[in-house]
């Protein structure tokens, strides 16, 4: 009897030890500090990249396509985004400002396929690092070190922004809106994707979906989440937004990649074990983070918002 319940205990005990790590290491916002420490660590262990690429952000699914390849997903989502936003219609040459640049793979895309003329900015100086290493120098791409909160251009420097999954790490979100209004010129296009929760105010959540926005917080350094509408309702108040604002929920086209970024483990295996049995760990840690983040985008609780407005 002893016997057959010995395996159990051990994996008892393994779940049990992964959970008090994975409380333990919880990456909880403080500051924008805090943010650029995690993107510093994640750029320097290489883990991210060597799953996710060099465009670290979620994939476009079409509907009813399957065996997407991961990677490919990403790339198609700047193309998707571009013709959504409008961005097809500005001519090689345009200014681009990308703002949360990660490691520049929107920003490369963005010059290779459409010509644009991109600056990137992130608060992580390891990934501007990195950027810069991965850009062909013929290329029209630079990279900065800036807080998407205080940026250091003059009013309407650019033809265009474009942000993906950078407005979930800042406190003031209405000052990140004004910040990017502010630079874009008038007439200008605005492109932004980010990670929204529901409407809370309008529909509660339960108490076990204040447990999950927690640990969705408190994991990837985001101080708050707030709903498609009302992050719309910034960009449209804004004084320098033209006030339009059009908005959609694009969670049936990126949930897909919640699932992708664990099996892209199993696909790729030597990616992790080249890096040592630190980074087995640390993979390991991530999945159920990227789990609660698949049901809560898969159950509303989160979604996955993109605007597009005129300066």
């Amino acid at each position: 009897m002893f016997e057959l319940i010995l395996p159990f205990f051990f994996v008892a005990i393994f779940l049990l030890a992964l959970s008090i790590i994975w409380r333990i290491n919880a990456r909880k916002y403080i500051s924008s500090g805090t943010v650029a420490s995690a993107y510093d660590a994640w750029t320097q262990d290489k883990l991210l990249e060597r799953l996710w690429g060099e465009h670290i952000h979620l994939g476009f699914y079409p509907s009813g396509k399957k065996n997407i390849d991961f990677r490919k997903a990403k790339v198609q989502f700047v193309h998707e985004l571009v013709k959504w936003s409008g961005l097809d219609k500005l001519p090689k040459g345009s200014r681009v400002l990308d703002v949360g640049c990660g490691i520049g793979g929107s920003s490369r895309i963005l010059s290779t396929y459409y010509g644009f003329n991109v600056t990137g900015i992130t608060i992580s100086p390891a990934q501007v690092k990195r950027a810069r290493e991965l850009t062909p120098s013929e290329l029209n791409c630079n990279f900065q070190v800036m807080d998407a909160l205080d940026l250091k251009f003059e009013d309407g420097s650019f033809d265009a922004v474009w942000s993906v999954e950078a407005g979930a790490h800042m406190n003031d979100k209405s000052k990140f809106a004004d910040e990017m209004l502010r630079t874009l010129r008038p007439g200008g296009y605005l492109a932004l994707a980010d990670w929204n929760s529901r409407d809370l105010k309008a529909y509660p959540p339960s108490f076990f979906e204040k447990l999950v926005l927690k640990q969705l917080l408190e994991q990837w350094v985001h101080p708050k989440f707030i709903s498609i509408n009302e992050f719309g309702n910034i960009l449209k108040i804004n004084k320098n937004s033209a006030g339009k604002v059009i908005s959609d929920n694009w969670n049936a086209y990126t949930n897909p990649s919640w699932k992708d970024s664990i099996i892209e483990g199993i696909r790729r295996p030597f990616s992790i074990l080249s890096l040592g049995p630190l980074a087995i760990i640390k993979s390991i840690r991530e999945i159920p983070t990227i789990l609660l983040m698949n049901w809560a985008f898969s159950k509303g609780l989160m979604e996955f918002g993109v605007y597009k407005c005129r300066g």
